[in-house]
């Protein structure tokens, strides 16, 4: 799942020289521009004469926190935090192959109201605002272009120089969430090797000065001009930056999956995950007793109901008679269970959940099946359908959607047929959803499909789902969901020829 946030406050800062190519602008300030410059020039005014432009930005870390309290955003370890600006095009010159970087700023900044970033008019003087010098209306800067956290670095890589910006900032976001530092944004500027730097003290090499030698052999002997980026108040809303959360919040419930053990299968493929869901008054509850502690589960057999002592459990080479279970999120609770191929003789078993001192919370029934080979290689072509997909969704709404999936030349017996009312859905184990902009084709989130899978599907006994959070949807448009599904043949995921579409509006509408 992703959560993102938007931006607080951003501004340009930049020691360029003015058209007159005497006067640097290093008093402007360009906080309400809805555009964002990174470059370094290199010999416009002399030989030795260098130019630079900056980019800060800062995001509400308070409501990070808000989100991660109320358990919306995990712990430390279990998420990941990037930084995504998007590129804005013009007419000028783009650098290529060249590295930005991204610090942790070390000191407040204020925004200011500047808009000129050609002639560099709008002037701080003393007033609101942070520029080149100072970080605020009158309150210099330690170091002339802004000061970081030492060993605060992403990198991002630009080839063409049209690529976005995306960079893992969990290490910044993190310690301002732990407090380890004042969140004071980010500083945002062209890699040390790119952008050109002189000798001579640190705070001229940050003025721009180039003191009586050359260039210094860690900065760059070229221009990189100019690269920018879509600012907060731009008028594309998918163009802002944004500091996204990605976490992997799937859930695999194999009630509807459920395997004996086989010596065709290895290891974990053995385990099936069970889960329990504490509903009180239709929300999420932790059991009380329990807590975030342990549970426990047996299985038993039986036709309508458990019946005798419960079946032996093996994982490996260990039996054990019941599994013990731990706590997964708020009212939720999770356990692993394995059955030896001697119970295949089973048609259906109840797993029975219960605390240390023999309290029954839950029986639920499971269909077992078996693990079989073939002597040819699977192709498969699903149908697609999601039976609860509405029309429109409330902006700010964390909707569940649900997919069901059959394979397409499926054939029921006259058994299926006669005993059920509805196909059972075929469960998807590895599959991803991507979210476009109908009017545009803009992707909003793109198929997360890495180590982290955070567009992943989830799934339980009555098919795959996940969860979206509409917050940072813009409302009064239409938008559309596509799917891959892991393919185990060609090691690769396939996208699914099923679309899907859906409105965001607002609550007052």
């Amino acid at each position: 799942m992703i959560k993102r946030y938007f931006a607080t406050k951003d501004n340009t800062i930049t020691n360029a020289f003015q058209e007159n190519l005497q006067t640097r602008g290093t008093g402007s300030n360009m906080g309400a521009s809805d555009i964002l410059e990174v470059f370094s020039i290199r010999g416009q005014e002399t030989s030795g004469s260098t130019e630079l432009s900056r980019v800060l930005i800062q995001f509400d870390t308070n409501e990070i926190s808000t989100d991660r309290s109320a358990g919306d955003v995990p712990a430390s370890g279990s998420v990941k935090f990037f930084l995504k600006m998007y590129n804005a095009p013009h007419s000028q010159t783009v650098p290529r192959d060249y590295k930005m970087s991204v610090f942790a700023c070390s000191a407040s900044w204020e925004e200011g109201y500047g808009l000129d970033m050609e002639e560099y008019s709008d002037l701080t003087d003393d007033e609101i605002g942070s520029n080149w010098i100072r970080k605020s209306g009158s309150t210099s800067w330690a170091i002339p272009g802004g000061t970081v956290h030492t060993g605060s670095l992403s990198e991002d890589t630009f080839e063409t120089g049209l690529e976005d910006l995306e960079v893992d900032v969990t290490d910044h976001v993190e310690r301002w969430l732990k407090g380890m530092h004042t969140n004071a944004g980010f500083h945002i500027r062209l890699s040390s090797s790119f952008e050109a730097q002189f000798s001579g003290s640190q705070s001229q090499q940050a003025a721009g000065y180039s003191g009586s030698v050359p260039v210094n052999m860690n900065g760059s002997t070229r221009s990189y001009y100019t690269k920018r980026f879509f600012g907060r108040t731009t008028e594309f809303h998918f163009k802002k930056p944004v500091l996204e959360a990605r976490f992997n919040d799937t859930k695999q419930d194999d009630r509807g999956n459920f395997y004996f053990s086989s010596s065709i299968a290895q290891g974990d493929q053995n385990k099936n995950t069970l889960f329990l869901y504490n509903y009180v008054r239709g929300r999420l509850r932790d059991i009380p007793v329990i807590n975030q502690g342990n549970i426990f589960v047996k299985l038993y057999s039986g036709s309508t109901a458990p019946v005798g002592n419960s079946i032996t459990q093996t994982f490996g080479s260990t039996t054990k008679g019941a599994a013990t279970g731990s706590h997964v999120s708020t009212g939720i609770y999770s356990c692993d269970v394995c059955l030896t191929g001697n119970t295949t003789n089973l048609s259906k078993i109840f797993d029975v959940w219960y605390s240390s001192t023999g309290t029954e919370y839950f029986t639920g029934s499971i269909t077992p099946k078996d693990f079989s080979s073939q002597g040819f290689r699977q192709s498969k072509k699903y149908v697609l359908s999601m039976p609860n997909l509405q029309e429109q969704y409330f902006k700010g709404e964390t909707a569940l959607f649900r997919l069901y999936v059959r394979e397409k030349n499926w054939s029921p017996n006259i058994f299926t047929v006669a005993s059920s009312t509805r196909i059972p859905s075929t469960l998807i184990e590895s599959a991803s959803f991507q979210l476009k902009r109908c009017v545009d084709s803009e992707v909003v989130v793109s198929y997360g499909t890495g180590s982290l899978k955070h567009t992943g599907l989830s799934y339980d006994v009555t098919g795959n789902y996940f969860k979206l959070d509409t917050s940072y949807l813009e409302s009064g448009y239409q938008y559309e969901l596509s799917y891959v599904f892991f393919n185990e043949d060609s090691n690769s995921y396939v996208e699914q020829p099923h679309r899907f579409k859906f409105r965001v509006v607002d609550d007052e509408y």
